[in-house]
C-alpha cells in the first residue's frame, strides 16, 4: 500500500487535516490550500457537512482529497463515492481495511501501540497513521515503534504543529505528516482564507526538509 499511497499523494509530505462545519466554505478553502502550495487534503468525517465538503473539494483540480475519521465500511463507501482518493482511520479496523481494498483505494489505519501495528502489518498494510502522535510521545514514540518493524511507514498526526514538522519529516520511516493548524475551526468560522493560505505556504516550505 505504500506505493499506492505515495502515488496518490503525488510526493507531498504534508497533509492538511480538515474539520469543516460549513459546506459553503469548501470551495474557497480548497483554493486557499492549493494557492498555498498544498497538493492534498484530508476531510474528516467529524461534522455533519463532511460528505458535502468532500464532494466539493474533490472536484478541485489542484488537490488530491481523502477522507478521514472513517470508522465503518459503510462510511468508507460513502467517502469514496463522494470522491475520496484515500481513506484514513484513527484506529485499525479489519472490516474498514477490507472494504477499502475492495474499493481499490489506499487506506491508512491508525495505530497507537505495537500490537495494533502488528495487526496492520499482518493484514498487508505497511503505511499507518500514528495517532495521536504528540500525545503518544512524538518522534521518540515513532522511533521506538519503527525500530522493531523496519518495513512500517508512518503518517504521524495529532497535536503536531508548524514547529514540530522537521522532527518528524527527517525520519526515514515517515511518508507524510498530518496537521490541522493550517485551517483551524476558528479560521474557518471567521472565513479567514488569507491566513489559511499563508499558514499553508509556510508549512509547505518547512516540509521541504
Amino acid at each position: 500500500m505504500t506505493t499506492d499511497l505515495t502515488s496518490v499523494l503525488g510526493g507531498t509530505r504534508l497533509v492538511p487535516v480538515l474539520s469543516v462545519p460549513d459546506p459553503a466554505s469548501a470551495a474557497r478553502l480548497a483554493d486557499a490550500l492549493a494557492e498555498g502550495g498544498a497538493r492534498c487534503a484530508e476531510v474528516t468525517f467529524r461534522t455533519p457537512a463532511a460528505e458535502e465538503v468532500l464532494k466539493t473539494m474533490a472536484t478541485h483540480g489542484g488537490l488530491t482529497v481523502g477522507a478521514g475519521t472513517v470508522l465503518t465500511p459503510e462510511r468508507a463507501e460513502r467517502a469514496v463515492a463522494a470522491g475520496a482518493r484515500f481513506v484514513v482511520s484513527p484506529g485499525f479496523d479489519a472490516d474498514v481495511v477490507a472494504r477499502c481494498r475492495a474499493l481499490d483505494v489506499p487506506v491508512v489505519p491508525g495505530v497507537a501501540t505495537a500490537t495494533e501495528l502488528m495487526a496492520a502489518l499482518r493484514s498487508g498494510i505497511d503505511t499507518v497513521k500514528l495517532f495521536p502522535a504528540e500525545a503518544l510521545g512524538g518522534p521518540r514514540m515513532l522511533a521506538a515503534l519503527a525500530a522493531p518493524f523496519p518495513r512500517a511507514r508512518f503518517v504521524p498526526t495529532g497535536g503536531i504543529g508548524f514547529a514540530q514538522l522537521p522532527d518528524y519529516l527527517t525520519r526515514p520511516e515517515v511518508v507524510a505528516v498530518g496537521g490541522s493548524w493550517m485551517a483551524t475551526p476558528d479560521l474557518l468560522a471567521r472565513g479567514d482564507f488569507t491566513t489559511i493560505r499563508r499558514l499553508t505556504t509556510e508549512a509547505v516550505e518547512r516540509s521541504r526538509v
